[in-house]
């Protein structure tokens, strides 16, 4: 009987690390400081030297941390924010939440990462979604770039139509933290950066933990207040704000493992690499890109027999970038029932997104409607994520590799 190969090992990342993290998490519980304090500030401090940022603020969590960001620059009801349909919930549900509408733009077939020439065309009134929308210039705020599976959206496009259209930029980077664009660390480019410490991201926390990155000190002091209700100096409520504060004993354990990211990181990136090359050996790779009918869930020219790999666009070296490998997902016409046949065999793997947020029933009020975003719509019926992590063996790598190759030539 074959041994399990999950999807993600905490307890080998764990069980590597199990004496530092004990000692950090003991020093917090003897000086019965929770909220805030020194192991908080300490690991807001190791953070920004890190990533190289102007201000970082822990909060609870990634989806809090979009959410302070657009508190931040006054996102009201019916205000409008562009981001992708192809992510996880959070980013448009932080938008939602504070009446404002979202605007999803498709995204790329090569990096799943939302595409800045069709934003420009939805800007300039030339797409279809443009005149859906019809969203009046001045009611678009921002747009919220997702650095998906651990590689940065092209920003360089991204921030001059922001400065174009006076939008600001708020990075959504829950995915990405060590990702590289162009020697630039993602959280550095846009006006804010919004990271999730969620336990099963690269950086994990041991419950719900998040940080923001913020460029300008005034943003920065109005976000420092907003996470902590609103007041300054303490019961003086400057702003409606929220509880997000992170948690000391979370700040403990992930100053330990902010030590080892660059390591693990690296390490998933050569999983991916040595993944590519054997899937490549098979002769099970394809180079489609894209369909002529991806509006429709029965017409599809993606190749039976085939799968298409994962693509480094911005984190490809040779562009100066580095990506992070948060998820190694490829591509497969029978997606769910490789599913099973990985299920069967038990090799862990999921699916991130089946569904995109523009038909999520949520959203359904904005009316956005199948065949609107059409590559997202295909990738969604494609993706499949494979095990990837730094303890991730080599056997178990051939393994994933095997059972694919089975499934595709039953």
């Amino acid at each position: 009987m074959n041994t399990p190969i999950p999807l993600l090992d905490l307890q080998a990342q764990y069980h590597s690390i199990k004496k530092e993290v004990d000692e950090n998490i003991h020093q917090v519980l003897d000086s019965q400081y929770f909220i805030m304090g020194d192991s908080v500030k300490n690991f807001e401090e190791e953070v920004n030297r890190y990533i190289g940022a102007n201000h970082s603020l822990g909060c609870a969590s990634g989806s809090d941390a979009l959410l302070l960001a657009l508190m931040a620059i006054d996102i009201e009801p019916g205000d409008y924010v562009i981001t992708s349909p192809f992510t996880f919930f959070a980013t448009a549900g932080a938008i939602s939440r504070l009446g404002a509408i979202p605007i999803f733009i498709d995204i790329e077939y090569d990096s799943f990462n939302i595409d800045p020439v069709k934003i420009r065309s939805f800007l300039e009134g030339k797409s279809e979604i443009a005149k859906k929308i019809k969203a009046p210039k001045e009611k678009i705020k921002a747009i919220i770039p997702v650095h998906l599976y651990g590689q940065m959206s092209d920003m360089n496009p991204i921030m001059d139509i922001a400065k174009e259209f006076n939008l600001y930029v708020i990075e959504d980077a829950a995915q990405s933290i060590g990702s590289t664009y162009q020697n630039r660390n993602a959280g550095t480019i846009g006006d804010f950066g919004c990271f999730s410490f969620f336990p099963s991201k690269n950086l994990g926390a041991y419950g719900d933990a998040g940080l923001i990155t913020v460029k300008d000190s005034r943003l920065a002091e109005k976000v420092d207040i907003l996470r902590l209700h609103g007041a300054k100096p303490k019961y003086h409520h400057k702003y409606v704000g929220i509880n997000s504060r992170l948690d000391a004993i979370q700040a403990a354990v992930l100053s330990v493992k902010l030590k080892y990211l660059n390591e693990w990181s690296q390490r998933r990136n050569e999983i991916a690499h040595l993944y590519n090359s054997l899937f490549q050996e098979t002769g099970l790779v394809s180079e489609y890109e894209g369909c002529s009918d991806c509006g429709s869930q029965s017409s599809c020219e993606f190749p039976d027999g085939k799968i298409v790999l994962p693509k480094e666009t911005t984190g490809a070296p040779e562009e100066n970038g580095f990506h992070i490998y948060h998820q190694y997902t490829i591509r497969i016409k029978n997606r769910d029932g490789l599913s099973e046949f990985l299920d069967s065999d038990k090799i862990g793997n999921a699916v991130y997104y089946p569904v995109p947020l523009h038909i999520q029933e949520c959203f359904l009020k904005f009316r956005y409607q199948l065949g609107d975003f059409p590559v997202s719509e295909c990738i969604s019926r494609q993706s499949i994520s494979l095990p990837i992590y730094p303890e991730l063996k080599e056997e178990e790598i051939d393994r994933v590799v095997d059972a694919v190759n089975k499934f595709v030539n039953l």
